[in-house]
């Protein structure tokens, strides 16, 4: 007789699937008010962190490939928060700029880290100690995804 398989509720990536589906539940009230989607936001704290990064900097930044970086650069552009121009040094260059209404943005946005920390029940050690254990998980699974044969 065959092992049983796992229920779903068993697996490790099961509660990070649905640990990723409730911090979406929380973020999406605090996210509407200011236009944003989830991405969107990531996009944002970034260049609020740099602005003016090339569009390739932003998609290593939030590991996001520049297929799927570029349709919310466009998207936050025709909002009004963004600019896109060529780099004056190299034209084949796509650098993204806040506007000022994307600057202003950013105190509106101030308080949504606080207010997620204060869902998650953790205090800021503990969601440091976790982040940080999920960017190792994530290395080693990237590590070892480069290392397995394809197909």
């Amino acid at each position: 007789m065959p092992s049983p398989l796992p229920r779903p509720a068993e697996l490790l990536c099961f509660s990070l699937y649905a640990a990723s589906h409730a911090l979406g539940r929380v973020y999406k009230p605090l996210l509407e008010p200011l236009g944003l989607t989830y991405p969107q936001y990531l996009v944002m704290l970034s260049l609020w962190d740099e602005d003016g990064q090339t569009v390739g900097g932003i998609g290593e930044r939030l590991l996001l490939e520049s297929s799927t970086i570029t349709p919310l650069l466009k998207r936050l552009e025709a909002a009004g928060l963004i600019a896109r121009s060529r780099d004056t040094l190299d034209e084949r260059v796509v650098r993204a700029r806040l506007t000022p209404a994307g600057d202003a943005l950013r105190e509106r946005a101030r308080d949504i880290p606080r207010c997620l920390l204060g869902a998650t029940g953790l205090d800021a050690a503990g969601a440091e100690r976790l982040r940080a254990e999920l960017d190792r998980m994530r290395a080693a699974l990237l590590a070892a995804s480069a290392s397995q044969p394809p197909g």
